[in-house]
């Protein structure tokens, strides 16, 4: 039900009454001012950041300000050509990105949509007329013609706001699908370092066992030798070739792996399986983790995930459309207007003399609407509250994921550091067994033992320094990426 108040343009009265005017509009003003916090001040009230990351020095100073340069194009410090490509055709090219692009298309399209509300409509008209009808007691007939054309204008006054708060959510819409586009980029190019990463490891693996083959393959050779000039038994042979024959078992899986791992580049490149693998032929050795990377404090990490952001976009619009639709409850103001010419005549269209106009302004406002707008309301801050707390998981998560990211290049790099020595010292073991065999000075076992040894730390040396150059890739990730400002392609 609405109170419906309406009066023709001919009328010596004002459109509407001002006495209903100023009966209703001291609390209709009160009602419209009354509004929620902002996102930003809800934000504050629920969201506490700490002063500084758990694994940097607390208490050290002022920590150093993030390298905006390094983040920009963090996958460069790697000095990996062929990876900086790989990123490059994948920000180009992935089915993923062209969709966020798209998304952002649609979304700039849907604000545009909630901005032509706020204008006047105006519409044309004409129609044509023919009337017949026979008297079949009178045997007389009758027939007649009637043309007529208007140009029809309306606009309903945004008197209170509600469908600039609609705009407001439109447009946090179109911020948030920016940003989802960002995060996009930067979880799709951390991704493709990933697997560029996977595929080298796996290289490497393979040429640490091929050497490793080899190394057997000799010793395997001289025991065979021995057996036959009656200085080793058949035992040691066995052995020897056991020992070689396990060491070949690892190859299929490692170049299943490789294989994969190219094809995992192809379709983040958004190319079909192979379309890569004369790129990638050329084995490389797993990219070297870059120099230490500042990373300022909690608060200015939050500043650059583009997902924190968007996650704040997605809040602003929820606190929007929550203010929107309590102003459900106020009254709207509509204007109509109509020109137009009303003839028996087609060719009186044109003339003045026959010209009609008219002007309506109407005030309408719920009474009783069963519980819609109540129901409405309580639904959109249902969604702004959900939009809280996703603001809030995703800072727990940021906070979460820079901290373990931090862990793991500190720990990992001990590792790493660790396993070169064990390296060196293992290979020296191997090489000094070998030589006292052949010299009759130790037994087979020995030296199977050391070549097991040798092979199980450079296996785990390159997993170690895929895993540091890893544990690098997803702190850029988790610092942001780079994408804090916004690409041409994406306004």
């Amino acid at each position: 039900m609405h109170a419906f108040i309406a009066m023709p343009a001919s009328s010596s009265s004002h459109f509407l009454p001002v006495k209903i005017l100023a009966a209703i509009l001291p609390a209709v003003i009160l009602c419209a001012c009354a509004s929620g916090p902002t996102a930003k001040e809800q934000i504050a009230a629920r969201v506490t950041v700490p002063l500084h990351w758990l694994q940097t020095e607390a208490g050290n100073g002022t920590p150093a300000a993030p390298d905006a340069a390094a983040l920009a194009s963090w996958w460069t410090r790697f000095n990996d050509p062929v990876l900086d490509r790989l990123i490059t055709d994948a920000l180009a090219n992935s089915p993923d990105i062209r969709a966020a692009l798209s998304k952002i298309a649609e979304s700039r399209a849907r604000r545009a949509v909630e901005k032509s509300s706020l204008l006047p409509t105006l519409s044309a008209g004409a129609t044509g007329r023919e009337s017949y009808s026979r008297d079949h007691l009178a045997h007389a007939s009758t027939s007649g013609d009637s043309y007529s054309a208007s140009l029809d204008a309306g606009w309903e006054i945004d008197l209170f706001g509600r469908r600039r708060l609609a705009l407001a959510a439109a447009t946090a819409d179109l911020a948030q699908t920016r940003e989802n586009f960002h995060a996009a980029q930067v979880s799709l190019a951390a991704e493709v370092a990933g697997a560029y990463v996977t595929l080298r490891s796996g290289e490497n693996q393979l040429a640490v066992l091929e050497r490793n083959i080899a190394s057997r393959t000799e010793t395997t050779r001289l025991t065979l030798w021995r057996e036959q000039a009656g200085l080793a038994s058949a035992l040691d042979t066995q052995q020897s070739l056991g020992t070689l024959e396990q060491a070949r078992a690892s190859l299929p899986s490692l170049r299943q792996t490789i294989a994969e791992s190219r094809n995992r580049l192809a379709l983040l490149c958004g190319r079909a399986p192979g379309a890569l693998d004369a790129f990638l032929a050329e084995n490389r050795p797993v990219p070297a983790p870059p120099p230490a990377l500042a990373t300022g404090i909690p608060a200015e990490t939050l500043r650059q995930r583009p997902d924190i952001r968007a996650a704040e976009h997605a809040l602003e619009a929820a606190t929007s459309r929550t203010a929107a639709a309590r102003r459900e409850r106020l009254p709207s103001l509509n204007l109509a207007g109509s020109i137009g010419v009303e003839t028996l005549n087609a060719g009186d269209l044109l003339s003045p003399d026959n010209t009609v106009a008219s002007l309506l302004g109407s005030l309408t406002a719920p009474i009783f609407q069963g519980g819609r707008i109540r129901q409405n309301i309580l639904i959109q801050t249902e969604l702004q509250k959900q939009a809280l707390i996703a603001y809030e998981s995703s800072v727990l998560t940021a906070l979460n994921e820079v901290e373990n990211a931090l862990v793991a290049v500190r720990r990992l790099a001990e590792r790493a550091a660790t396993l070169d020595a064990a390296a060196n010292a293992a290979t020296t073991a191997a090489d000094l067994a070998a030589r006292q065999y052949e010299a009759g000075q130790v037994d087979l076992l020995t030296v199977l033992d050391a070549q097991r040894t040798r092979l199980g730390i450079e296996e785990q040396q390159v997993s170690a320094t895929a895993s540091l150059t890893s544990a690098h890739i997803q702190l850029y990730k988790a610092l942001g990426g780079g994408w804090g400002g916004q690409p041409a392609a994406a306004q």
